[in-house]
């Protein structure tokens, strides 16, 4: 069942489409890299790319930064009249948020789908952080 999951996430991949139940499926099956934390510049940026690759099938994504309150992340809209409508073009809006280095001890990521459900994920530090 993994692999036939895995064969459907790289066919939806390359045609570029997502629909919510797609989404949910493949972000299921990613749950462990749906974020990483990379030291930049005396900064810790914290990568939501995986989760904005399927945007276009997601109604709302929140993260909380070391168990503070939920924010939501802004994210680009979906190319609808484009062959790839979940590019990351990151014009104008960074697939990362910004915070000091060594600040970011955990990060807890709630992804909402327009059918009322959710999925959510915690991470530590050392489980996303990146060299």
């Amino acid at each position: 069942m993994r692999l036939a999951g895995c064969l459907a996430a790289g066919v939806m991949a390359l045609s570029g489409s997502a629909s919510a139940q797609d989404a949910k499926q493949i972000l299921d099956l990613t749950k462990t890299s749906w974020i990483a934390v990379r030291e930049y510049q005396g900064q810790d940026l914290v990568y939501f790319s995986n989760i904005l690759a399927w945007r276009c099938g997601v109604e709302r994504i929140r993260y909380a930064v070391n168990g503070e309150g939920l924010k939501r992340l802004e994210t680009e809209p979906c190319y609808t009249d484009e062959v790839s409508p979940n590019a990351i073009k990151a014009e104008g809006v960074q697939p990362y948020v910004a915070f000091p280095q060594g600040s970011v001890k955990s990060v807890m990521v709630e992804v909402s789908f327009p059918d009322g459900s959710e999925q959510v994920m915690d991470y530590a530090r050392a489980q996303v952080l990146t060299r």
